[in-house]
Formats: structure tokens, sequence, C-alpha cells
């Protein structure tokens, strides 16, 4: 059986890929009854879109690949704790569960309000935490010339 870290070294492959790319370090999958079938990186940049976050990205796909907006069963893992939109996206597609990397103390969804999530998702934080910290803080230290 897959482990919620290998599946959270899926998402840090998202987030590689999207530091490549000059974005914001985020990467995002999808996953339903162990098998991967959704995949999001940060790409606004890259698409000039705000809303183009790795979450939003990865459901998208997610709920395309099933032909239904609702991802009931299926457990989303993002390397960084998701910020309010992104919260308030998986709580519209009903997402069974929630699994991030990083906290995020700036814009997380959990520093603004309770209740983001659908009530029925399950959410742990903390599964690969140093890993996708250090991905984000060398990505901020560069582009604040410190790196």
């Amino acid at each position: 059986m897959l482990t919620d870290e290998y599946f959270m070294r899926q998402a840090l492959g998202e987030a590689q890929q999207a530091l490549a790319a000059g974005e914001i370090p985020i990467g995002a999958v999808v996953v339903l009854a162990g098998e991967i079938i959704g995949r999001g990186r940060n790409q606004t940049e890259q698409l000039r879109d705000v809303t183009a976050h790795a979450e939003m990205l990865a459901l998208t796909a997610a709920a395309n690949r099933l032909g239904n907006k609702y991802l009931t069963h299926c457990t989303l893992y993002v390397t960084v704790e998701p910020c309010v939109m992104c919260a308030g996206a998986s709580a519209w597609a009903q997402v069974g569960r929630l699994v991030f990397g990083a906290d995020e103390p700036r814009t997380g969804y959990r520093r603004h309000a309770l209740g983001l999530l659908h009530p029925r998702t399950q959410a742990l934080g903390g599964v690969c935490a140093e890993e996708c910290a250090v991905l984000m803080q060398a990505f901020f230290a560069q582009k604040r010339g410190l790196g």
C-alpha cells in the first residue's frame, strides 16, 4: 500500500517543476484508491492567472478525469498548507481528505477562519514538512538575493 509520504513526494516533484519554471514551488496531487488522478503545480506567472495555484489545477484535473465535480473519496496532497481560496475550492469539491506538508503561517487557511474545509474532510499536516519548507525557504531566499 502506498503511503502519505509516497504521495507527498509526488507533490514535491510537482513543486520542483514549479521551481524550475520560476514559480513559487508548491505542488499537489489528487489520489483516488491509490492512483494519482490529478496533478498540479503553481503556474500563476506562466499563465498570468492568480488562481493558477497547484491545488486548483490538481482539483480541476481530477474532476475532469472523473467526469464529476465532487471528489468525495479523494485525497488532496499539497506541499504547503492551502490558502483560503484553495481550501474553499477543496470544500466545494467535497474532498474527503487533505494532507499537506509545511505550515503556511501568513496565508494558510487555518490562520484566517475555521470551517473552510468541507465538514467531512479530514486534514493532516506535517507530512514531509521539513522538505516542503526547505524548498519554499530556498525559493524566497533566492528572490531576496540571500541564496
